[in-house]
C-alpha cells in the first residue's frame, strides 16, 4: 500500500506542473483569448511591479540579515526544539521551518545545506524541500504586494499566511513520515 502511495506521489508531481500549463492554454484558447500576447503583456505589467518593490525587499532583506546575525534564530530553534522533538521533526529542519516565512532566497540556502549535509534522498532531505515547496514566504510576499499598493494595515493576513505555513510544515512532516516507513 505504501509503495502504491508513492507511486501515485510521484506520478501525479510528475504531472502537476505540465497539465496545469496545459489547462491554462487550452483554456484561453476556448473563451477565445490571445494567450502569446496577455502573457506577454503580464510580464511588461510584472516588470513594473518589480521596479516599484525595490523598497520594500531591501528593507525584508536587512530586516532578516539583522535577525539571523542577531543570533535571534539560534535563540528561537533552543526555545521551540523540544516541540519539535515531540512531534518527531529532526531538529536540522527547524530553522528552515523559521526562516522560510521570511525569505525564500534564505530558506533555499538552508534547504541546499541540509541536502549538501545529509543526501538528497535522506529523511531530512525530502524533508526540508517538502517543507519549502508546502509554505510561502509570508512576510516577504505580504511586504512586496501590500507595499506595491500601499497597505499599510494586514489585518488578518499575517496571522492567516502564519497558520497556513505551519500546517504546510506539518502536513509536509505528515506525508514525508508516511513515505519513509
Amino acid at each position: 500500500m505504501i509503495e502504491q502511495f508513492k507511486n501515485i506521489v510521484n506520478i501525479i508531481s510528475a504531472l502537476a506542473i505540465p497539465l496545469m500549463v496545459l489547462l491554462f492554454v487550452v483554456y484561453g484558447v476556448y473563451k477565445k483569448v490571445k494567450v502569446y500576447e496577455k502573457f506577454i503583456e503580464g510580464s511588461k505589467e510584472g516588470f513594473d511591479v518589480a521596479i516599484k518593490i525595490i523598497p520594500y525587499l531591501v528593507g525584508m532583506l536587512v530586516a532578516i540579515g539583522i535577525f539571523r546575525a542577531s543570533g535571534a534564530m539560534d535563540v528561537l530553534v533552543a526555545i521551540l526544539q523540544p516541540i519539535t522533538n515531540l512531534i518527531g521533526m529532526p531538529p536540522e529542519t527547524l530553522p528552515l521551518a523559521l526562516l522560510r516565512p521570511l525569505s525564500g532566497s534564505g530558506s533555499l540556502g538552508l534547504m541546499s545545506e541540509l541536502m549538501n549535509t545529509h543526501g538528497v534522498d535522506s529523511f531530512i532531505g525530502v524533508l526540508a524541500s517538502t517543507m519549502y515547496g508546502s509554505s510561502e514566504t509570508t512576510f516577504y510576499v505580504l511586504a512586496v504586494y501590500f507595499g506595491s499598493v500601499n497597505i499599510s494595515k494586514t489585518r488578518h493576513a499575517v496571522p492567516a499566511g502564519l497558520i497556513a505555513d505551519l500546517f504546510g510544515m506539518l502536513g509536509a512532516l505528515l506525508i514525508v513520515r508516511l513515505l519513509y516507513i
